[in-house]
């Protein structure tokens, strides 16, 4: 029984491990090696509840939540105002990418607050409902609303006519 837990476990790492990656990076501002710590701290947290995940109706919505709220929670911390220096990684974009749109948006993304990223990410990264954002950061709907409306004023502030510049290309 132990080894067909972990078997399915496994699957469920490798299956969402790649999606958890980009909503961290999103989350981060393309720190990747805190994305990668997020998604490993996830994941081990589902590991300890797998036992019980499969009475959760969606195991990677609930994942995503574990995830953001590990975000949040790391945030909080007092070692979270550190910031490492450098440069994002050089990697080929896909394509149909743009790496200056990518980096202005990241760029964008991490001047927001963690909470108001958190909503962004959610809320347009995810695709996720009011309700489901308000449960994920456990916060009221309204709240939800509230962040949302204010983050994506900060985010065309801070983009202003760039992002239509970038759209063009």
């Amino acid at each position: 029984m132990r080894s067909v837990r972990a078997e399915e476990f496994r699957e469920f790492a490798t299956g969402r491990a790649a999606q958890l990656f980009r909503s961290a990076c999103l989350l981060t501002s393309g720190d990747t090696h805190l994305a990668e710590d997020l998604v490993q701290e996830t994941l081990g947290r589902m590991y300890a509840l797998w036992g019980r995940v499969s009475r959760i109706d969606n195991p990677a919505g609930y994942a995503q939540t574990v995830l953001v709220r590990a975000f949040l929670t790391h945030r909080r911390r007092r070692s979270a105002t550190e910031r490492p220096l450098g440069e994002l990684p050089d990697r080929a974009a896909a394509t149909g990418e743009d790496p200056a749109l990518r980096v202005a948006l990241l760029d964008a993304l991490g001047q927001l607050s963690p909470k108001d990223r958190a909503v962004i990410v959610l809320r347009y990264w995810e695709d996720r409902s009011i309700e489901e954002t308000a449960d994920a950061m456990n916060v009221s709907s309204a709240a939800v609303r509230t962040r949302s409306v204010r983050a994506l004023a900060k985010l065309r502030e801070r983009l202003g006519d760039s992002l239509a510049e970038y759209a063009s290309h």
